[in-house]
């Protein structure tokens, strides 16, 4: 099998974004940089000038600072600014970072990419082709466990990454596949001088104080507290105007936001119960933007019970709840979401919302509930504690089923321990969950959640011929054949009610009109900021 993530952003990453919207914390302060704005000082000129420390809040602590295993929202977001990718993607367009070009052969089976000249890793040390090949090496090797293995088997085969030059690599595939460009996007270079005689580098306690590439790099870590980043001054992209990112733990909601109107925040997500709010105070920037990202109720088919591994209680769960009376409820209005049906996003190739969908008929919920001999149904629904998305669905879902004769009962953890659970491919204790995901434009990328036995196929599912159908599209070369395999895709999965889609969702994040550089930083699915290195102090 083999994944392929999409060039928009970088990915797998994207995989599973535990949270509906992000919150925060009261945790304590992170320690003040003398260049910081304070709550007290006058609206900005508008003018960038070099100095200062922008405070973030994010969900919860990282997971992992290690680009190529992180797959949840805190640890990419702060893992952003510390590494470099080789090049993003936006509106069909590629940005290029450390990578000067990306160039395919004309049979499509080598792709060699340029590095730009001149490169160092934070603590001096060159970065060169050999740190590419290193880093594909070990994404490779089995014993590494990393999660993009699969993003680099094509038909069976791996993909070779050979050094030519000092700043040149030549990718040779075993067959042609429409979706490597967008499977390199989400590939970071790692140090080869830090991690080489590690025998695990997920484990290796070199993640606890990184070596990057980005413009940021690693100063301070307090757990449940902060992580600090400091400017790196010979980042390729030129020296960042701000001296420091602090990315503060922030765990509750309401008391982050009241962090945020004192100005002890800077950067946060807000829920959209929140906007009104933080709106009032006039000193935010409130941005919405599309992170090409579906929230879903999740099904998870492996639970002790084993009563979801039945199409037809999936099936009717969906029936017992409205899709446009959940978006109302989580998200307060439209303008932040959009009904979905399909499991691709709107941004997606292929994409189409003319699928089955199970929605709003109790009376046939209960029909399929006594057609699969199912009484007295108890289910567990995890609930990350102080995500307001999240208790709102909960509550919903509950009252819901509850209707049609299924008691849900509601779990409630912190944020770190959601994330632990809900990864964690053997957790037989819950049934329900609430989640989203951000692949991005290639469909590809879709495979690690719903083929058989993926490494992030989180609700078990398991259908050889939605396996056929993702080896057919990713090897295809003729679009027109290659846009069936995925519209008949998006059919299977749906009527086999694999998961029960919500709604494709707008982020909002308040940005303090103290700090300017947004436009030229760009808004960036789950990291916020593709480049942190742009943003300032007016």
């Amino acid at each position: 099998m083999r994944k392929g993530l999409s060039g928009v952003l970088a990915l797998l990453l994207l995989t599973v974004l535990i949270s509906a919207c992000s919150g925060g914390n009261n945790a304590a302060s992170p320690p003040a940089s003398g260049g910081s704005a304070s709550a007290s000082q006058p609206a900005a000129s508008g003018q960038p000038k070099d100095g200062g420390n922008l405070i973030i809040a994010v969900g919860a602590d990282p997971v992992i600072l290690n680009p190529n295993y992180a797959g949840d929202r805190v640890s990419l977001t702060i893992d952003q600014a510390l590494y470099a990718p080789l090049f993003q993607v936006n509106n069909g367009k590629k940005t290029f970072y450390l990578a000067d070009s990306l160039t395919p052969s004309a049979d499509n089976l080598t792709y060699t990419l340029k590095l730009k000249s001149g490169l160092t890793w934070h603590d001096g040390q060159p970065l060169t082709a050999d740190d590419v090949v290193f880093t594909i090496d070990k994404i490779l090797d089995e014993k590494q466990n990393s999660m993009f293995r699969e993003s680099l088997i094509i038909g069976g085969k791996p993909v070779q990454a050979v050094k030519v030059d000092d700043t040149t690599v030549d990718f040779k595939l075993p067959q042609v596949s429409p979706a490597f460009e967008a499977t390199l996007v989400q590939l970071t270079p790692i140090p080869k001088h830090v991690f080489e005689n590690e025998a695990n580098i997920e484990k290796s306690t070199k993640n606890n104080a990184p070596v990057g590439s980005g413009p940021f790099k690693f100063k301070e870590y307090k757990s449940g507290e902060y992580v600090t980043l400091e400017r790196f001054d010979n980042y390729f992209g030129g020296k960042p105007h701000l001296d420091s990112i602090t990315y503060r733990i922030a765990k509750d909601t309401n008391a982050a936001n009241l962090a945020l109107q004192n100005g002890e925040i800077n950067v946060k997500y807000l829920d959209p119960q929140d906007v009104a709010t933080i709106q009032a105070t006039n000193n935010f920037d409130i941005l919405p933007y599309s992170e090409g990202r579906l929230a879903y109720l999740l099904f998870n088919e492996d639970s002790d019970t084993g009563v979801l591994g039945k199409k037809e209680v999936r099936q009717a769960i969906s029936y017992a709840l409205s899709r446009d009376e959940l978006i109302q409820t989580t998200y307060t209005s439209s303008e932040y979401a959009d009904p979905a049906k399909s499991f691709v996003t709107p941004d997606g190739l292929f994409h189409t919302n003319d699928v089955t969908s199970y929605d709003n008929d109790v009376a046939k919920a209960k029909e399929l509930l006594d057609a699969a001999g199912v009484k007295n149904l108890k289910l567990r629904f995890i609930v990350s504690s102080g995500n307001k998305a999240q208790e709102a669905v909960s509550l919903y879902v509950q009252q819901k089923l509850k209707a049609v004769g299924i008691t849900v009962e509601l779990k409630s953890m912190d944020a770190s321990a959601y994330g632990q659970k809900f990864v964690d491919l053997k957790s037989k204790d819950f049934e329900l969950a609430l989640a989203g995901y951000i692949m991005g434009y290639d469909p590809d990328a879709y495979r690690i959640l719903f083929a058989s036995g993926s490494n992030s196929n989180y609700s078990r599912y398991s259908n050889k011929e939605v396996d056929a159908l993702f080896e057919q599209g990713a090897g295809e070369a003729d679009e027109a054949k290659r846009g069936e395999a995925y519209k008949k895709l998006q059919e299977a999965i749906a009527s086999d009610a694999v998961v029960y889609p919500i709604a494709y969702t707008k982020t909002i994040v308040a940005v303090d009109k103290r700090y300017g550089g947004v436009d030229e930083a760009v808004l960036k699915p789950v990291v916020i900021f593709e480049d942190p290195s742009k943003l300032y102090l007016k």
